[in-house]
């Protein structure tokens, strides 16, 4: 059969199922009718792209929250104490250190600053943390801290995507997305990958949490702090749940229709967001309501007001909504660029999200959550030991940094890596971002090898081409 006549075959098709539709004795009326009383057989029939899928191999951690810090975490000031810093303070940094060295803004031969805030040391580990952080300092104990973070990036937007995608263009899956198309959901009622967003928007924008080349079912779903958590989740006036619930059974058996014909997977996503959006309505009103938690838990939380969006509560939002089973949730508080008034600055985003990281992290552990759920603490790079602006701010610094983990499998109360005297270059035990995706993967009982989606003639994953796993910080 030639092209013309395949064409005019599919028309005839699609005319005769709109036929169909519109003029037999069933209509859509008695269709919807019917599709209530066997939505359950349907919905076996049609795939769902979020089903809870196999892993792998067997999983350490089966959920993830990651409080991303957006803007880049002065690592001197918080986690990697430098004593020889604070002894060079105001000299220049010796000159092999800035070959072929790439700064954002400054001029490279800048003065050394010293630390601004003196260090601690915390636990059993005995590890050192800066004293803006005396409730992290807490839970050293259950903490792993990785002082060798390197990257790629030097600017905010590429870093923020390269540490989330794995990539610094844009358009490429990000860590959430890929784990949930790696082993699906087990919420029925809300989506499989939340984000939660406090202080300013975050320089990369919804590629942080896209989904890229991947059905769109697998990206994150920002919440809002008010109101209904989705935009037009509520009915408008007149609009009742029956009406609402035979207006989408109709809509439903067109797009399986449409998915028979075509077999885009962008068809079975949409259906499985109008059912999504549907069980929101109910499931997320009970979500977003903090009275039921008892007083200590939002005092431990520094929850002043149940009703404002703060860091505070999006990490009880983010408890509350592991335990109704969703897979990824996603904490960005963008504030920690810290050009200037680094010393104030520190000061006060600390103030901000030290209490609540530390209650969340005690809070799994004390609700039995902790050993099976992956928690990440980090922002995209690190800052200079060399001074901008004046004598209160350094820039960005890409060659080290230090994040945070605990839970699901991430050996406790543990420092991997190690800087020079100055903070300014790894020393020991370097992990990319390459190779913290790789583990991160691995805890959740996926191989990053083969875990690929196929686009553009060729096989993608979420380490590209890298990525080694980090043995060292595994329990």
């Amino acid at each position: 059969m030639n092209l013309h006549h395949q064409l005019q075959s599919e028309i005839a098709k699609l005319l005769t199922r709109r036929w169909f539709l519109q003029n037999c004795g069933v209509g859509l009326g008695a269709m919807a009718f019917n599709s209530l009383l066997s939505n359950d057989v349907r919905a076996a029939d049609t795939p769902n792209p979020l089903a809870p899928k196999q892993s792998h191999f067997p999983a350490k951690a089966k959920r993830v929250v990651y409080l991303f810090q957006a803007g880049a975490p002065s690592h001197l000031e918080l986690f990697d104490p430098k004593p020889e810093l604070a002894k060079r303070d105001g000299q220049l940094p010796p000159a092999d250190l800035l070959k072929d060295y790439r700064a954002a803004f400054i001029n490279p031969n800048s003065a050394l600053l010293g630390p601004k805030y003196t260090f601690h040391t915390h636990g059993q580990a005995a590890i050192e943390l800066g004293e803006t952080l005396p409730y992290t300092g807490k839970m050293v104990n259950d903490l792993c801290f990785i002082r060798s973070m390197h990257t790629d990036a030097v600017n905010h937007a590429p870093g923020q995507v390269m540490m989330n995608t794995g990539a610094q263009q844009f358009g490429r899956p990000s860590f959430g997305a890929w784990t949930l198309y790696g082993l699906g959901t087990e919420s029925d009622d809300l989506p499989g990958y939340v984000v939660l967003t406090s202080a300013k928007g975050t320089s990369g924008g919804a590629s942080n949490y896209g989904s890229g080349f991947l059905p769109t079912s697998f990206g994150g779903i920002p919440f809002r702090g008010s109101g209904d958590p989705v935009l037009y989740l509520s009915n408008p006036k007149g609009f009742d749940d029956k009406t609402q619930r035979t207006s989408l059974d109709s809509l439903r058996r067109l797009n399986e229709i449409a998915l028979e014909d075509f077999g885009d997977p962008e068809i079975a996503a949409r259906i499985q967001s109008y059912e999504t959006a549907y069980r929101l309505q109910s499931s997320a009103p009970e979500l977003m309501d903090l009275s039921s938690e008892e007083q200590h838990v939002l005092n431990q939380y520094n929850i002043k007001d149940v009703n404002q969006s703060t860091f505070g509560r999006n990490c009880l939002l983010a408890r509350r909504l592991l335990e109704r089973g969703v897979r990824f949730v996603q904490l960005f508080h963008e504030a920690w660029d810290h050009h200037s008034g680094l010393t104030n600055g520190i000061k006060r985003s600390c103030e901000v999200t030290d209490q609540p990281s530390a209650a969340l992290v005690a809070d799994l552990k004390q609700r039995g959550l902790l050993e099976d759920t992956l928690v990440i603490w980090g922002g995209e790079f690190g800052r200079t030991p060399m001074v901008q602006t004046g004598n209160d701010g350094r820039d960005h610094h890409n060659r080290c940094f230090t994040i945070w983990l605990a839970g699901g499998g991430i050996k406790a109360g543990h420092v991997h890596g190690k800087t020079d005297e100055i903070g300014f270059n790894v020393v020991e035990d370097g992990v990319h971002v390459h190779d913290l995706n790789a583990t991160l993967l691995h805890l959740l009982g996926l191989d990053h090898t083969r875990l690929t989606y196929r686009f553009q003639g060729r096989d993608f994953r979420l380490t590209d081409v890298h990525g080694h796993v980090v043995n060292d910080i595994l329990s």
